[in-house]
C-alpha cells in the first residue's frame, strides 16, 4: 500500500511517498480504508517539529480522516468491514496517521459515519469539530452538551469566523440554538462565515467590533470562542457578558500577556482553554456523541456553500497540501486517498 512518512521533522520537502505492508489488526483495533484524510495546522506543526520533536522513527501524518472499516481484531463488536467511517486523533502518540491507504487504530478512534455524511465531512470532523464543541461547553452556567435547544438564549461570539475551528463553532452554535455572531477580515470571509450560519458578520478591519456587539447583544456574549487572545482580550472583555466565558484553543504572536485583573474580576470572567488532544474522557465521549448527532443531522456540512471552500490533493501531493494549510489557505484542505 502507499503511504506518505517523514524520518526528520522540517519543511514539507520532508515528506515522502513510500510503499508499506498492509497493517495488521490486532486485538481492539479496526482497520480502515482511508479514503479522505483531513489535515489541519497541528499536523505541519508536528511535522516541522514547532510543537514537538519526532517521536517515532517513521511518522505518517494527519490526525483526521473518512473511509471504510476493511478488517476488525478479536473483541472489536461495534464496527464491521465494509461500514462507513470517521476517524479521530489517530496519530496522536502514534506512528500511523491517515495519510496512507490504510490505517489500524483502537477502536474508540473510530466512529460511524451517518448515512447522509459524505467522506469530505468524515474528514473534517477530528480536530475542528470536537474542539470547536469544547469551547462551547466549559462554562460553568453550562451547557455541558450541544444540541437543538441547548444554547438558546445565549449569544455566542466567534472570533476568527472564517476558519476550520471557528466554522465548526459557529455551525454547531447555530444548530444548538445560539445566537452567533463571527468577526472575520474581509467580505469574501464575511460570506463564508454567513454560509455557515452566523446570524451577524463583524469585519474587524473596518467596524468597531466592541461598538457593533453592544448594538446587537446589549447584555454581551456568553461565550467567545477565541482563536487569538492576544490580539482580542480588550475587546473580549468589553463584549463579555457578565459570569461569560472566553475558551482560547489556538495562540498568536503573543503568547505572554498581563491579565487584566480588575477587568475580569468584576465580571466574574472564566478564562478556558482546549487542547483537543488531553480533553478529560467524559468530555471528549460528550464531544463525540453530539458531534456525531450535528453531522448526522446535516450540521457539519462542509463546501463553499456552507462556508468551508475545499482543496483537494492527491496522495502524491502531501506536501503541496501542507503547504497549503501552513500558508494559510482559506478553507479546509482534503487529501484523495483512495476512491470510495
Amino acid at each position: 500500500m502507499k503511504a506518505v512518512v517523514y524520518r526528520s521533522t522540517g519543511g514539507p520537502e520532508v515528506l515522502r511517498l513510500v510503499e508499506r505492508d498492509l497493517p495488521a489488526v490486532a486485538p481492539g483495533q479496526v482497520r480502515v480504508r482511508v479514503v479522505v484524510s483531513g489535515v489541519n495546522p497541528t499536523d505541519w506543526r508536528s511535522r516541522s517539529g514547532q510543537s514537538s520533536g519526532l517521536r517515532f522513527e517513521e511518522q505518517v501524518p494527519h490526525q483526521d480522516g473518512a473511509g471504510i472499516v476493511d478488517a476488525v481484531g478479536d473483541g472489536v463488536r461495534d464496527f464491521s468491514p465494509g461500514q462507513r467511517v470517521w476517524l479521530w486523533d489517530v496519530a496522536f502518540d502514534s506512528p500511523a496517521g491517515t495519510a496512507q491507504e490504510f490505517v489500524s487504530v483502537p477502536a474508540r478512534h473510530v466512529m460511524p459515519l451517518p448515512d447522509g455524511a459524505s467522506f469530505d465531512v468524515g474528514a473534517s470532523l477530528g480536530i475542528p469539530a470536537l474542539t470547536a464543541h469544547r469551547t462551547l461547553t466549559t462554562s460553568a452556567r453550562g451547557p455541558h452538551r450541544l444540541g437543538p435547544g441547548t444554547m438558546a438564549g445565549r449569544t455566542v461570539l466567534v472570533q476568527g469566523g472564517a476558519g476550520s475551528v471557528g466554522h465548526a463553532a459557529i455551525q454547531l452554535a447555530a444548530w444548538s440554538g445560539a445566537t452567533v455572531l463571527a468577526t472575520v477580515s474581509s467580505p469574501e470571509k464575511a460570506e463564508l462565515a454567513r454560509a455557515a450560519g452566523a446570524d451577524h458578520v463583524l469585519d474587524y478591519r473596518t467596524e468597531d467590533v466592541a461598538a457593533r456587539v453592544s448594538q446587537l447583544a446589549p447584555a454581551g456574549a456568553h461565550h467567545i470562542v477565541e482563536v487569538d487572545l492576544g490580539a482580542n482580550l480588550t475587546t473580549d472583555l468589553a463584549v463579555l457578558a457578565h459570569g461569560g466565558n472566553i475558551n482560547v484553543y489556538s495562540y498568536g504572536n503573543a503568547d505572554r500577556l498581563p491579565i487584566p485583573s480588575r477587568e475580569m474580576l468584576v465580571k466574574n470572567v472564566q478564562l478556558d482553554f482546549t487542547f483537543t488532544y488531553t480533553t478529560d474522557p467524559e468530555s471528549k465521549a460528550n464531544a463525540l456523541s453530539d458531534v456525531h448527532a450535528a453531522a448526522a443531522a446535516g450540521a457539519l456540512e462542509v463546501g463553499a456553500e456552507h462556508g468551508l471552500p475545499i482543496h483537494r490533493y492527491e496522495l502524491d501531493r502531501v506536501a503541496e497540501a501542507h503547504r497549503a494549510v501552513e500558508g494559510g489557505v482559506l478553507g479546509k484542505v482534503l487529501v484523495d486517498v483512495a476512491p470510495a
